[in-house]
């Protein structure tokens, strides 16, 4: 999903929008940085059909999600300072950012199209959602 283009005033429900695209966004890349330096299969293309490629993510996911909630796991896992936080609107960047294991992925070149007439209606549905819960 892409942020509006430009910038909009404080309070508008276009940068809400923004603002919550970008907080999701930094935690799927924490999370899927950290699930690729413990699981380096997901270090290189995963050669599976779409469906089973969705299923082996969601495994990953899921095991993600039960190693930081294990009390007995959580702390070596994801020792504390490992993931980005936010403070005072500034990212502080965790330290997988600086672990040899970074930096797997290989950069996709920016292709500019514009975005279809219902990518746009979801947008503008999510941006509803946010400004009005």
């Amino acid at each position: 999903m892409k942020p509006y283009a430009g910038v909009h005033p404080k309070g508008s429900s276009e940068r809400i929008f923004d603002f919550r695209l970008s907080q999701a966004r930094q935690v799927v890349e924490n999370t899927f940085e950290i699930i690729s330096s413990v699981f380096r299969v997901l270090r290189k293309p995963l050669l599976r059909t779409p469906e089973n490629a969705q299923l082996v993510v969601m495994a990953f996911a899921c095991l993600h999600n039960y190693l930081r909630r294990s009390k007995s796991s959580s702390s070596s896992y994801i020792p504390p300072g490992a993931l980005d936080i936010e403070k005072n609107g500034r990212l502080i960047e965790g330290s997988w950012r600086n672990a040899q294991c970074a930096g797997g992925f290989q950069h996709i070149r920016n292709v500019p199209r514009r975005a279809t007439l219902q990518a746009k209606d979801i947008r503008t549905e999510f941006t509803d959602y946010f400004t009005t819960t």
